[in-house]
């Protein structure tokens, strides 16, 4: 059941430019619109990525269906899409929206932590488990992250954000290189020594029972992929299959250019 937006709070940045919104439930939600500048199918990405990525047992954003009304839209002018030199105004109906890591009246949220302050973060472990997820899927973007604490909190927790380009965004095709989908920096990975550090959540993903991954298909509103089902159906099907290529491509990043795990001990 989806939940409404009553409040419109401020524009976010990124490709997609969501708006923060409050919604019926008390929380606040960075919601993408269906007229996003990136792709209609980025909203079914999200939802799909997050519900096998929360499968998994990764710490990825709460993700909810947003219903955000006409009134709402109409009454609203910060409601807009800047497209080509134009502004659209948002399109009402059903949306994706990402639950805020946390509530901007309870803490606060970085996309960016110096190097110094990563040993604050108590579940930066979870990064190798964000990896073998973003490999499974095709994430053809940089792994997003949240770091969030709730006021007073000397530690902070990572929240995994922004999966709109998995199954390489509108395409829903698996072009698989090296160094798409990973963190852009080499110390979120610089404890793993080998693949005991992507446990439990490699197995989990290799694991991964057919009827959960349908249900998440299910969940997905028709309107997010043009009611094309054949095409979300082929999507799961690949997705199946290539459970069993995770640690190939998880091989290919670590003997990649890059050498994000200098520490890394066991036989490839």
């Amino acid at each position: 059941m989806a939940v409404v937006a009553v409040q419109h709070v401020r524009r976010m940045r990124g490709g997609a430019q969501g708006h923060l919104m409050r919604c019926s439930d008390g929380n606040f939600y960075v919601v993408k619109f269906r007229n996003n500048p990136q792709h209609l199918r980025v909203l079914a990405n999200e939802l799909l990525a997050t519900r096998l990525s929360e499968a998994a047992g990764l710490p990825v954003a709460a993700a909810q269906v947003v219903e955000v009304g006409d009134w709402l839209v109409e009454h609203t002018p910060e409601l807009n899409i800047q497209l080509a030199g134009s502004t659209i105004r948002c399109q009402p109906g059903l949306q994706f929206g990402s639950r805020y890591a946390v509530s901007p009246l309870e803490g606060q949220v970085f996309d960016y932590l110096p190097i110094g302050m990563l040993e604050r973060v108590r579940n930066l472990e979870s990064f190798a488990g964000m990896l073998a997820i973003d490999k499974w899927m095709g994430n053809a973007n940089g792994r997003q992250a949240a770091f969030w604490r709730k006021m007073r909190e000397r530690r902070y927790t990572v929240t995994f954000i922004d999966q709109g380009y998995c199954f390489n965004a509108g395409e829903w095709t698996f072009p698989d290189y090296p160094l798409r989908g990973v963190y852009a920096r080499n110390e979120v990975y610089a404890t793993v020594q080998g693949w005991e550090q992507f446990e439990p959540w490699l197995a989990r993903v290799e694991g991964m029972q057919e009827q959960v991954m349908w249900q998440a298909a299910e969940e997905v509103p028709p309107e997010w992929y043009g009611g094309e089902w054949d095409e979300l159906e082929k999507l799961i099907c690949e997705l199946l299959r290539r459970r069993a290529r995770v640690r190939e491509l998880i091989v290919a990043f670590r003997n990649s250019p890059r050498r994000p795990f200098p520490e890394w001990r066991d036989a490839a």
